[in-house]
């Protein structure tokens, strides 16, 4: 399977590799060298601390290097005035009487308590293509969905908010 991802994305996750591979490993075998200067490395708290969290970056330069391997690039095909990837999206539940506010977002950006909601989830498959004004109807499963109203769509240009979402 592969991740959904926008040039932005993997730039992203190219830029965090060359950081993680000039100055996060650089930090870590150094710390590893100098807690391995401490003696006994059986009982070396220190020791174990720094290879562990070299570990950690190595295991995280390797998640991105596959994710970027496997992607799938995708590039947002909607109009000025429709609904797609990177757009903020106010909508009003007419149940509720409530408004709420969603960028669409790739998979990897997804991050739902922060209003950031994936072009695969429900509600961004929904309102996907669609403007102001819209009635769209969301079905979350065989059983239950809700209708909103799209009441205002912007186009966001700063994504340097975003995080790539990892471990």
């Amino acid at each position: 399977m592969y991740d959904e991802l926008s040039e932005d994305d993997i730039q992203k996750m190219k830029d965090e590799i060359e950081y993680r591979k000039l100055v996060v490993r650089k930090n870590a075998l150094e710390a590893v060298k100098e807690a391995r200067e401490h003696g006994d490395l059986s009982e070396n708290f220190e020791y174990h601390a720094a290879k562990k969290e070299k570990n950690r970056n190595e295991s995280r330069i390797r998640y991105l290097e596959r994710m970027i391997r496997t992607a799938k690039v995708i590039e947002d095909h909607s109009k000025s005035d429709e609904v797609g990837l990177n757009n903020t999206v106010t909508v009003y539940f007419e149940d509720e009487d409530e408004e709420e506010t969603y960028r669409i977002v790739t998979t990897i950006r997804e991050d739902v308590l922060n209003g950031r909601i994936s072009i695969e989830s429900p509600v961004g498959k929904a309102l996907l293509g669609h403007r102001e004004g819209d009635c769209v109807h969301i079905q979350v499963n065989d059983h239950y969905g809700y209708d909103v109203k799209i009441m205002k769509i912007e186009k966001t240009t700063d994504e340097s908010d975003d995080k790539i979402r990892g471990f």
